[in-house]
């Protein structure tokens, strides 16, 4: 039991580590709003595909249309918004530098947990809190950007998105709802959306065989068999905080991926604010380790 965990876990983070450098290079050549349809489209319909097949369709009648109202509120919030946002924080920045940024929404989520679910925040969360935020800093100011870019804009729009995605978080833990179906929903909305934008305001571009490989990849795996493979490890595991420690190697094996497929090298200032995020992100973990040892 516990190898299939590690199995579904570790391959959720290979698969993950994959986004920054996949979304970057097909953001090059097709407009972004298209791609995050084009890539919600799939994660959705693979995910209706695998739950007609696991159980067929008694879970979606479980829901009314109130319950789908807000599963389709929480997709708008924490994954149209989180990636439109992420997405222009890729065209402004390096992937190495968005992807840094990207994983602040840990951080996010203690912060929404505080204001929303009344959880205390210690003198030791604050200080990871602190921590995270001046890697913000430093990479907003230090950060070279991309060539044509504006790395202001580009970290900030990183930040809000990590900020969605907190809060996505942190509103999801509020509802009992099965996650398959609120994720085929929430993608679902996500298409909607982006297609609705990328209609008025972008010129369609055919894509070719690769850019499909690509966006399948992006579409089926990191989206939507990442997602159930990393739900499936969470449910099956001993202990959940084992398992949700894996997801801080993420972005650090998202730098070797970047460099090897993308050719970029880490600046000084972005290592900085990898070491700054990532101690305040594993900081409050620190403290609950020692006392449940």
């Amino acid at each position: 039991m516990q190898s299939r965990v590690y199995f579904y876990a570790i391959s959720a983070v290979v698969i993950w580590s994959t986004l920054a450098a996949v979304a970057k290079s097909i953001l090059t050549e097709i407009p972004r709003f298209e791609a995050l349809f084009l890539s919600s489209l799939a994660a959705s319909v693979f995910l209706l595909a695998v739950q007609l097949v696991r159980g067929g369709a008694r879970i979606f009648r479980a829901y009314d249309w109130r319950g789908y109202l807000a599963m389709a509120g929480l997709g708008l919030l924490g994954l149209f918004l989180y990636l439109a946002l992420y997405f222009y924080g890729l065209t402004q920045l390096s992937s190495q530098e968005a992807c840094i940024l990207n994983y602040l929404w840990p951080m996010m989520i203690v912060l929404f947990s505080a204001l929303l679910l009344g959880e205390r925040i210690t003198v030791r969360t604050a200080v990871a809190l602190l921590l995270s935020f001046s890697g913000v800093v430093v990479l907003t100011l230090g950060g070279e950007g991309h060539a044509e870019g504006n790395a202001v804009l580009g970290s900030l729009a990183c930040v809000l998105a990590a900020l969605c995605y907190g809060l996505f978080c942190v509103l999801n833990r509020k509802r009992n709802v099965d996650p398959t179906v609120l994720m085929t929903v929430a993608w679902g909305v996500t298409a909607l959306c982006a297609l609705s934008v990328t209609l008025m305001a972008e010129t369609w571009v055919t894509l070719s065989w690769t850019q499909w490989g690509g966006m399948l990849w992006f579409g089926i795996f990191i989206n939507a068999v990442g997602y159930l493979w990393w739900t499936m490890a969470l449910q099956e595991a001993r202990s959940a905080a084992m398992v949700a420690n894996l997801a801080y190697f993420v972005p650090l094996l998202s730098l070797v991926v970047s460099a090897v497929t993308l050719g970029e090298e880490m600046s000084r200032a972005a290592l900085l604010a990898l070491v700054l995020i990532m101690g305040g992100i594993l900081l409050p973990n620190v403290r609950r380790g020692r006392k449940t040892g």
